[in-house]
């Protein structure tokens, strides 16, 4: 290398990052401003934003402004604007500026917190932020880092949901799973409503499909128990081993809520490990009015839900409880020479690689830090009861129209609705909405039949986004 080549200094400058960073945030404060101007869903077509950039890439740098116009220019075209008010799609995953600037805070210590001697204040923020979600949910105690307990941050539910299920798989099995493998006598149990996860974590971890029991729902489809006991009888007496129920509290296509209390009866009775799926919905029980929804919950090996959902954290940020932490410890933990450490081996700190599937971690628990901190509990109590609210009143405005329907009960925030119609007049409603681009919906289909969701909870939805969303879906009704 020539003396000309050592010289040369390609790294961006703290100036230049603190004059660059300040653009960005004004470009994301006007981006939110505006983001109403855009169509909710994107219209781009297959390939298209990949044909609009450089097949290769470029030998030199560029500069900043430039990277700021294509954005501006070529990637924003292709963005579905998920932090819309007039996002209503899936579940929501909000977020708020506390959030992004602890995300912005989190990016820039850029450490990774794999072990607490990596980076003491990661860890112990985390368990402390998980201990009071504990006391703002009103959880067990059995949760709190102080029992035999305790949470950590996951990166979405299903993780979550793995991460339990490799621990019920192994105290079932007398860790002994970890060295030899699965039998195939294991049984795991959910909901014919519950999310696709569980059957995601079934195969992931030797359990296998086969051995997946969907348990037949009730009329509000919530599982029912006694058919679940019914099928946990039936594997016994066939010489198979049950291990795992999952309920949910807020199942995606219906917001069906699983009776936590007589399924963790059965679960108790049967020695089976009871996990808990309140990825959208637990959220809810920050307002002591639905705290119904965790009745039961002191019969749960483990817990989860997702701030990134309801709680305006952005993405990713899923919150995992468990009862009793030497079980999943004991479970994830392998422990190779490059990772021993003075601290780890004195047992007086919390190592969160020993909790998760991934080694690698990061500070997730600044962001969520920020938002409990910026709003209180009291500010976080007042914008779900309002998203509740907002619900409530859409639901009233479905009831009011002889030609529409609810297709299923709506406790909170989501709202299932049909015309009256059939599936053909449904589906061109649905299509007809987001087509429009001032709102978007999603569909599930419940009782075989085709039915619009409409899911509130965006961070800056208010009650005129509502209304004027009913007024397009009855238009697209009007016309189809």
């Amino acid at each position: 290398m020539n003396q000309k080549a050592k010289d040369l200094v390609f790294h961006m400058s703290a100036e230049e990052f603190r004059r660059h960073g300040k653009e960005m945030v004004d470009w994301i404060a006007d981006y939110y401003q505006k983001i109403e101007s855009f169509p909710v869903m994107s219209r781009v077509k297959p390939g298209e934003i990949r044909a609009s950039l450089p097949r290769h890439a470029p030998q030199h740098g560029e500069k900043f402004e430039a990277m700021l116009q294509d954005v501006e220019k070529l990637i924003l075209p292709g963005i579905t604007h998920w932090q819309s008010p007039n996002f209503f799609a899936f579940f929501p995953s909000n977020s708020s500026f506390p959030s992004i600037l602890g995300d912005m805070l989190s990016s820039g210590f850029g450490v990774q917190g794999m072990l607490w001697a990596t980076s003491p204040a990661c860890t112990e923020l985390e368990t402390l932020v998980s201990d009071w979600l504990v006391e703002m949910l009103d959880l067990p105690q059995k949760f709190l880092s102080t029992s035999t307990g305790s949470g950590v941050i996951q990166d979405t539910a299903s993780n979550s949901t793995l991460c339990a299920l490799l621990a019920a798989r192994e105290r079932v099995t007398q860790y002994a799973s970890n060295e030899r493998g699965c039998d195939g006598r294991l049984v795991a149990y959910t909901s014919a409503q519950a999310h696709s996860s569980i059957e995601k974590a079934v195969g992931i971890a030797g359990i296998g499909r086969k051995n997946l029991r969907l348990i037949e729902v009730n009329e509000e489809f919530a599982m029912k128990p006694e058919a679940l006991a019914a099928e946990i009888q039936r594997d016994r007496a066939a010489g198979r081993v049950p291990f795992f129920v999952c309920a949910t509290v807020g199942t995606t296509s219906s917001n069906g809520m699983d009776p936590v209390r007589a399924i963790g009866e059965i679960c108790e009775e049967n020695k089976v490990w009871l996990h808990v799926d309140a990825a959208m919905c637990g959220t809810a029980a920050l307002c002591p009015e639905f705290r119904w929804i965790h009745d039961g919950m002191k019969f749960a090996d483990s817990y989860c839900f997702n701030p990134h959902k309801w709680m305006f954290t952005n993405f990713d940020c899923g919150c995992l409880f468990v009862a009793d932490r030497n079980e999943l410890i004991r479970t994830m933990s392998v422990l190779p020479e490059y990772l021993r450490n003075a601290a780890t081996e004195s047992g007086a700190v919390i190592d969160y690689r020993d909790w998760q599937v991934q080694l690698g971690r990061r500070f997730r628990s600044l962001k969520l830090w920020f938002v409990i901190r910026h709003y209180g509990v009291e500010g976080l109590q007042h914008h779900v009861r309002r998203h509740v609210e907002l619900a409530q009143k859409f639901t009233s405005l479905v009831r009011a129209d002889k030609d529409f329907e609810l297709a299923a009960p709506a406790p909170l925030n989501l709202v299932c609705l049909r015309h009256r119609g059939g599936d053909e007049i449904n589906q061109r409603i649905l299509d007809c909405v987001n087509q429009s681009g001032k709102m978007l919906l999603t569909h599930t289909r419940l009782n075989g039949k085709l039915v619009l969701r409409m899911s509130i909870g965006q961070t800056n939805t208010e009650l005129h986004h509502v209304e004027r969303a009913w007024k397009c879906i009855q238009e697209a009704a009007a016309n189809a």
